[in-house]
């Protein structure tokens, strides 16, 4: 089959023949539940489909006109492309036909074509009253332009030159389908045909589909594997896209629901919070409140799904708000949806998904109008992921990102905004610079103090969640290497210099502040005179060792290096997290002398790490958790 299909939905008052006419259009009729058989009207959604002779095909969408049912009706045009407007030549438009035209354009959906039809039971001067009536509803829509065409489902006149109107409107968008979104079907219908298990229906986008591949629902992440593909009444082992039906199999599809949705990829997934944009209804005669005012009990319909909401207006925008909703939903950025009030009815906005997580804390004071308005832009028709993902970086500040094919970085990442790294770049300049001020002979910052140091500057610019500490941990690395390799700042081990400055050390000093160091990484180190000497180091050398944290001075003529002053730190925690810790018994556990473990102890209790108490030391109130089992 020649690409994916299109979906045409249809939209019109009850009894205005909508049903009819795909019956006359496909021979199929899409009034198929016994309960629509009884009643002689859609009360669900219903599908039908054409063929054309060349291969090319449409699905079609009925939807359900009664007031009571617009619920319904909106899970059908959620996944549509294009839109079907019926109105009855002998009845005009109606209620319905107003509250459905005001719902696509909502949505924004702007292709399509409205058809005037029972043209068999209306004087010619009617039908031609209604058709310009039609033209003029729609001139105030995303509709505009769009083309009337007057039929008659009974006699058939007219039904060939719609084909070749709706062959058109195929033509027209076919070629943008797949650019609409991810990979995924939202699922609008769930069966469980005997000895079938669990089969869904809805409108495949975004790519193809074959037999055995793996979903994953949204909202929850269960994985799910398609057993058998239908499109048409017909099972296939490939479908491009266009309506589809999936025999599915999975623990989780027993549970499967109307508004869930199955998805390959991660661009997709569950929220119940959303930056949206606001778009004013279109009037049809009718006054609109706007903009529309912060308030809850609102309904959201977004795909085929539905659920509560509440809309906070954000300060200075008139067509931006926060929405939160009352369980999770999925979506993705540029998902269209309608906000309605559902005791009125009224529709309160059309709806973008502009991000899934809304910016929070300190990330809250980038939300300009600037910003928002470029990921608005980015997320238009056939813009590069790597825009979309540029343009919410910018917005929050700092953001973890998905690694994009052919990008530098192939895992996932932290990604700065330009001017959080511009302000990162600077704290670490400066923070060098101040430390060769404090420190003029030592060797340069630490680099473990030069990352602590910006990464509380970033905290202080943009928000970090704590399960993307790591993350924020690895870009302040790399940002470091890349100031390095910029020739703006310089290495010297764990160091950062100023490359300005000429190096304060020779390399024989160097030498002999290293043999200090290996010298005193014992747990009962020599006298530090006596190391020195033995090592050669003079004592500007031992200033820059101590400024620099490479070794731990606890006295006049007492000290360790910093790794091993750690390890016993370490035993003296691990021992008194057992019981009060004794210097006997401290003692004993390094194998050194009451000299060095008195010291140890006060300085750990000084630090707060451990307590003195008349039984022992115990953990302080600054004292590390427990490393976890």
């Amino acid at each position: 089959m020649p690409g994916p299909t299109v979906v045409i939905g249809t939209a019109g008052h009850i009894d205005h023949g909508k049903t009819a006419l795909l019956r006359a259009l496909t021979g199929i009729d899409a009034d198929r539940l016994p309960e629509e058989q009884a009643r002689g009207m859609t009360v669900d959604v219903g599908y039908a489909h054409l063929a054309f002779d060349d291969g090319v095909e449409l699905d079609f969408v009925d939807v359900p006109g009664h007031d009571r049912l617009i619920g319904n009706m909106l899970v059908g045009a959620g996944e549509i492309d294009a839109a079907l407007l019926v109105v009855a030549a002998d009845d005009g438009a109606r209620p319905q036909t107003l509250e459905h035209l005001q719902l696509l354009d909502a949505l924004g959906i702007g292709d399509g074509l409205a058809v005037v039809t029972k043209t068999d039971l209306a004087e010619t001067v009617r039908v031609t009253e209604v058709t310009e009536s039609v033209r003029a509803l729609l001139a105030g829509t995303s509709l505009v332009g769009a083309p009337v065409l007057a039929v008659s489902s009974t006699s058939g006149e007219g039904i060939a030159g719609l084909r070749a109107a709706l062959r058109q409107v195929s033509d027209a968008i076919g070629d943008r389908l797949d650019r609409r979104g991810p990979h995924r079907l939202a699922i609008d219908r769930i069966f469980s045909p005997r000895g079938r298990g669990v089969v869904v229906t809805g409108s495949l986008r975004g790519g193809s589909i074959d037999v055995g591949a793996s979903l994953t629902r949204e909202p929850g992440g269960d994985e799910l594997r398609v057993r058998e593909v239908q499109a048409h009444g017909a099972s296939r082992a490939h479908h491009d896209g266009g309506r589809a039906a999936l025999n599915v199999t999975g623990a989780a599809a027993a549970s499967l629901r109307r508004g869930d949705v199955l998805v390959a990829g991660a661009e997709l997934r569950g929220t119940d919070r959303l930056l949206v944009g606001l778009r004013r209804p279109a009037a049809l005669g009718q006054s609109v409140a706007w903009p529309a005012r912060s308030a809850a009990g609102l309904r959201l319909h977004v795909g085929t799904a539905q659920v509560d909401a509440t809309l906070r207006r954000l300060r200075g925008f008139d067509d931006v708000a926060v929405l939160t909703l009352a369980e999770p939903i999925a979506t993705f950025p540029g998902d269209r949806a309608v906000l309605r009030e559902p005791a009125q009815g009224a529709v309160v906005a059309g709806v973008r998904v502009l991000d899934l997580a809304p910016p929070r804390g300190v990330s809250r004071r980038r939300m300009t109008a600037e910003r928002v308005a470029a990921v608005s832009d980015a997320l238009g028709a056939g813009r590069e992921a790597a825009v979309q993902q540029a343009a919410l970086v910018e917005l929050h500040g700092a953001q973890p990102v998905d690694p994009i094919p052919g990008a530098r970085l192939a895992f996932r990442s932290l990604a700065l905004a330009g001017d959080v790294q511009a302000a990162l770049d600077a704290e670490a300049i400066e923070a060098v610079a101040a430390h060769h001020r404090a420190a003029p002979i030592g060797p340069g910052l630490p680099l473990p103090r030069a990352r602590a140091a910006l990464l509380r500057r970033l905290r202080s610019l943009a928000t970090v969640e704590r399960q993307h500490s790591e993350l924020a941990t690895a870009a302040i690395t790399r940002r470091l290497d890349e100031l390095v390799s910029e020739g703006r700042l310089a290495r010297r081990g764990d160091a950062l210099r100023d490359p300005s400055l000429p190096s304060a050390f020779s390399d024989e000093l160097v030498a002999a502040m290293d043999r200090l160091e290996a010298a005193l990484d014992v747990a009962g180190p020599p006298s530090l005179d006596a190391a020195a000497a033995s090592a050669g180091c003079p004592p500007e050398g031992i200033r820059a060792l101590v400024a620099n944290g490479r070794i731990v001075r606890l006295g006049t003529d007492l000290a360790w290096s910093t790794r091993a002053y750690h390890r016993l730190a370490a035993v003296a925690l691990e021992r008194a997290r057992s019981q009060p810790l004794t210097p006997a018994a401290f003692r004993d556990a390094t194998g050194t002398s009451r000299r060095y473990v008195l010291a140890i102890l006060e300085d750990l209790d000084r630090r707060g790490i451990l307590q003195r108490t008349p039984e022992g030391h115990i953990p302080g109130a600054r004292a590390p958790g427990p490393e976890p089992a």
